[in-house]
């Protein structure tokens, strides 16, 4: 471990806020089924009921769009010789998700918010690093100087006007990059957009597939499990894995250890 973290990596989706990514990505593949491939749907082990949270989280949570469209083809066994009906649907569910967020219909995770602004002022540099094109569109949205008044936290990185978007030193969220997820290239060039090396830093991610990245890319990798999927982000390499980020010891970031406080 490195004497003590000089960086951390943030995930969004999952993480930051409670996107409507996943009801996107659902309620665009029910729309379609239900309407104009309605002449597949019996091609394929589709229903509304077998796209669980489950699911999402195993096979699109994390991945670019097409990659995330491509996922939810294979697992359901939806056939698509051309390629045209993957490229359909995920730009119907872009389509969503974009009225969703100009909908207000997202939340931010407060325990996110408690461990960001800790991180930033333990004096570590942080930076959002996310598949997802949406994801500054969220962050902008979120007033971090009102959550820390609402919530009584007095801090030297907040001040008036602050967005959750400010708060970062860097956002890599959006970019094109070779491979997507399990592939550690977008939490690489985090790193390298903060100017640490990969060891010294940490990546918080509440898929399975961006665990294994950032192991792939040399780096510490904290669990977020807000779906009861503990087991899963422990099997892909966790360091720990939290339900909560209030249960990260923030001090022991400092000397370069992923740990959770002491009862």
């Amino acid at each position: 471990m490195p004497e003590a973290f000089q960086g951390a990596i943030f995930d969004v989706d999952g993480v930051l806020v409670d996107s409507p990514h996943e009801k996107a990505w659902r309620e665009s593949m029910r729309e379609l089924m239900e309407g104009e491939w309605a002449g597949i749907r019996d091609q394929t082990t589709w229903s509304p009921e077998a796209y669980t949270s489950l699911v999402y989280q195993r096979h699109v949570s994390g991945k670019p769009r097409m990659s995330g469209a491509a996922a939810a083809f294979e697992y359901f066994g939806i056939p698509d010789d051309d390629g045209r009906r993957v490229a359909e649907y995920a730009d119907h569910k872009q389509e969503m998700v974009i009225r969703l967020i100009d909908a207000g219909d997202f939340t931010a995770y407060p325990d996110a918010l408690r461990f960001v602004i800790s991180v930033k002022d333990a004096g570590i540099p942080i930076v959002t690093a996310s598949s997802s094109k949406n994801a500054g569109l969220f962050l902008r949205k979120i007033r971090l100087d009102s959550f820390a008044a609402d919530a009584g936290i007095s801090s030297p990185s907040v001040h008036p006007g602050l967005t959750l978007l400010d708060i970062f030193d860097a956002d890599v969220s959006g970019c094109d990059f070779a491979h997507g997820k399990p592939h550690p290239d977008m939490f690489l060039a985090a790193a390298e957009a903060l100017g640490v090396a990969p060891e010294g830093a940490f990546v918080i991610e509440d898929a399975t597939s961006g665990i294994q990245a950032a192991k792939a890319g040399g780096m510490a990798g904290l669990g977020v499990a807000r779906f009861d999927d503990e087991e899963l982000l422990a099997a892909a390499g966790a360091d720990i894995v939290v339900t909560s980020l209030d249960a990260v010891d923030v001090g022991a970031l400092r000397s370069g250890r992923l740990v959770i406080h002491a009862p």
